[in-house]
């Protein structure tokens, strides 16, 4: 017993080195992404050739291919536009060349984020698994091992995007950043030492629901962080048709950045394929509250707000569908939703008294 005792204890410890290193690993991922902007941006000469660029480029993204025929003579085959729904009123302007600018230095500096990202990503992971083996259950039992673990998840999902081939390395920076504030907060706040569960808590049920609302609110993250600068995007983009004349920060930190268009693509896709999820969770917790509680519903804060999350993101998809309502009036919709689900995690555990308040901060 005490030799299990001082074994757990010794885990525990190495989940918060483990943790420590990998807000180190991230810091310098930090820097390195902060060097590839900076050394990204380009003389306005460069970007306005390169804008030249893309838009002869864009303009003959009908590939010819030209097929030789009998009589000497060639056939040009176009070739076919795929439509696509995006927010209304958004103009066809191609996608930005990234935080990198398109050079070779910036785009040196974004690997090495990259692959220092990877690093933190592989050492916070060890941490919160370390965090289950030194308590035996779940590492999610209150709001310090939730973020440990979302933050995980979060850096997760981006890097499974950038092995997917998504061009999503815009989302480097503002990623590492968050994480950095979410276990600085963690940390330094919601830090509680590893115990074992109150009794409502220790069910498989823990394993199911809990995993897939930290998963939903990892990606929810991605998908908010997409609509905000979509938002940014269409502004300066609204600015250029109408003959505006941005600020030498505004143009080159914009555009780069994709297109208000695909940025608008990228969160609705996101947000649309997780609220399945997100529904099931709901669901899956109530089932839970059945076993734990005798009652399936009781009007509980946490299932309240979780309540209003399901309707934020259920308006935002109807939006999206609904004439005079996509682009950003949805998007506004969208970051409500997720406003919500932040004041679900954090004000409800932390500010109201509930059978959920598992916060574990004194």
């Amino acid at each position: 017993m005490i030799l299990a005792a001082t074994t757990n204890e010794s885990l525990a410890r190495m989940s918060d080195l483990l943790i420590y290193s990998s807000m180190a690993v991230y810091t310098l991922a930090f820097f390195a992404h902060i060097a590839e902007w900076v050394l990204g941006s380009r003389s306005k000469v460069g970007r306005t050739a390169a804008a030249l660029t893309s838009r002869a480029s864009a303009a003959g993204s009908a590939v010819t291919v030209q097929v030789k025929q009998a009589s000497g003579g060639t056939a040009v085959l176009e070739k076919p536009k795929v439509v696509t729904r995006s927010a209304a009123g958004t103009r066809d302007v191609p996608d930005g060349p990234g935080a990198a600018g398109g050079t070779a230095k910036g785009d040196l500096y974004g690997r090495i984020a990259v692959s220092l990202t990877v690093l933190a990503f592989l050492v916070e992971a060890s941490g919160v698994v370390t965090r289950a083996l030194s308590v035996q259950r779940a590492p999610w039992g209150n709001m310090y091992e939730f973020s440990t673990t979302f933050s995980t998840v979060a850096v997760g999902a981006y890097l499974g995007f950038l092995v997917a081939k998504k061009n999503v390395r815009w989302l480097g920076l503002p990623l590492v950043t968050t994480v950095l504030l979410d276990l600085g907060m963690a940390t330094t706040w919601l830090k509680t030492p590893s115990d074992q569960l109150v009794p409502a808590l220790d069910s498989y049920w823990l394993w199911i629901h809990v995993s897939t609302a930290i998963f939903c609110g990892a990606v929810f993250y991605l998908g908010a962080t997409a609509t905000l600068l979509y938002l940014f995007r269409d502004s300066y983009e609204n600015k250029l048709a109408t003959g505006g004349n941005p600020g030498a920060f505004a143009r080159s930190v914009m555009e780069r950045l994709p297109s208000a268009g695909s940025l608008d693509k990228f969160s609705y896709r996101v947000n649309a394929a997780v609220f399945p999820l997100w529904t099931f969770t709901i669901i899956a917790g109530a089932i839970w509250a059945g076993d734990a509680w005798g009652r399936y519903w009781g009007w509980d804060a946490k299932e309240v707000w979780s309540f209003i999350t399901w309707v934020g993101y259920a308006a935002y998809l109807h939006a999206r569908a609904t004439a005079g309502w996509k682009g950003r009036k949805a998007a506004y919709i969208a970051l409500i939703a997720f406003g919500c689900f932040l004041f679900n995690y954090y004000g409800v555990n932390i500010f109201v008294n509930s059978k959920h308040s598992y916060a574990g901060v004194e």
